[in-house]
């Protein structure tokens, strides 16, 4: 047998024995892979509906092709800006208050010395993301209502202040929104944040209050910069979906309401109409793969920038 063929023995002896060390941990992972091959690997065939003029008589592979033509339905609506401003100005919002909120909530919930209590208030905190957004909207709707909601009926008389049409005031809208998705998410994000918190070296605290360091100098100069890479990672993939507009948050807390459509429509409630009109999967779907294109380029240059400043911050 000739080295070569001894390597290659060796090699496959060797992945051999790999996969009969890991074999509980392959079975074990073999569910979500599924799951995800399914749900996010699978449905990418559809994206050739982008370039395809879709007869739904003759399918998907035998619908004639289009080239760019489903493309120009978004850019020549006049839409295409103000949408991507909307969504991308959005999520900058949330990423940015998401990211001090969770870590603000994290670092307190670490800080409660009672353990019970801290479970108390970490179950209440991630409690919303666990409802839906069809729930949260009539939640919202009770306290912004006309007549009958608490802002109008109660807070605002009390204050000595007039009623506000809040479902045909433009200007307060974004701030509702961001408020509402960071009710929703920043207990979860903070879950995160506490877990790698929880996995500092406590001998650097205690050098720290040594050394005559108060709180906030060991949260600024210890626990802040350990949670770097945790907060690159969780960032970068928050940027990959930065012109992906949540469409529950977006469709369901504003009720649909027209009159809002200029502060609340993000590109995803942008194609759900289109489809709900035009009944076009191409024109859908080239939006969709639009979304996914930009997405893409943000978090390969995000991750770029990163590894350039500091490498062990970056994904890859």
């Amino acid at each position: 047998m000739s080295k070569k063929s001894e390597r290659k023995q060796t090699a496959q002896n060797s992945w051999l024995k790999a996969v009969k060390k890991n074999l509980p941990m392959i079975i074990f992972i073999i569910p979500g892979l599924a799951v995800m091959l399914i749900n996010n690997y699978f449905p990418m065939f559809g994206l050739i509906m982008a370039f395809k003029k879709m007869d739904n008589s003759k399918g998907i592979l035998k619908s004639p092709w289009s080239g760019f033509e489903n493309f120009q339905f978004l850019f020549q609506s006049g839409r295409a800006f103000s949408l991507t401003r909307n969504t991308v100005l959005y999520n900058l919002a949330f990423i940015v208050l998401g990211l001090i909120i969770s870590v603000s909530i994290a670092v307190a919930l670490i800080e409660i010395k009672t353990r019970i209590l801290a479970k108390v208030y970490q179950t209440i905190f991630i409690m919303p993301y666990f409802l839906s957004f069809v729930v949260i909207g009539y939640i919202v709707y009770g306290f912004l209502a006309p007549e009958l909601g608490f802002f109008n009926k109660t807070l605002l008389p009390f204050l000595g202040m007039e009623p506000i049409s809040w479902y045909s005031t433009l200007n307060v809208w974004p701030y509702i929104l961001i408020l509402v998705h960071c009710l929703v998410y920043c207990g979860v994000d903070s879950i995160i944040y506490s877990a790698s918190i929880t996995g500092i070296d406590v001998t650097l605290y205690e050098s720290a209050v040594i050394d005559g360091a108060g709180k906030w100098a060991q949260i600024r100069h210890i626990t802040l910069p350990l949670l770097g890479p945790v907060i690159s990672v969780l960032s970068i993939l928050k940027l990959g979906n930065i012109f992906k507009g949540n469409f529950g948050l977006f469709y369901q807390v504003p009720m649909a309401n027209p009159i809002l459509t200029p502060v609340t429509d993000v590109l995803d409630t942008y194609i759900y109409r289109s489809l709900s009109t035009l009944g076009d999967f191409g024109m859908v779907t080239a939006a969709s793969f639009y979304q996914s294109a930009l997405g893409l380029i943000v978090i390969l240059s995000a991750n770029a920038i990163i590894r350039k400043i500091n490498p062990d911050n970056a994904m890859f």
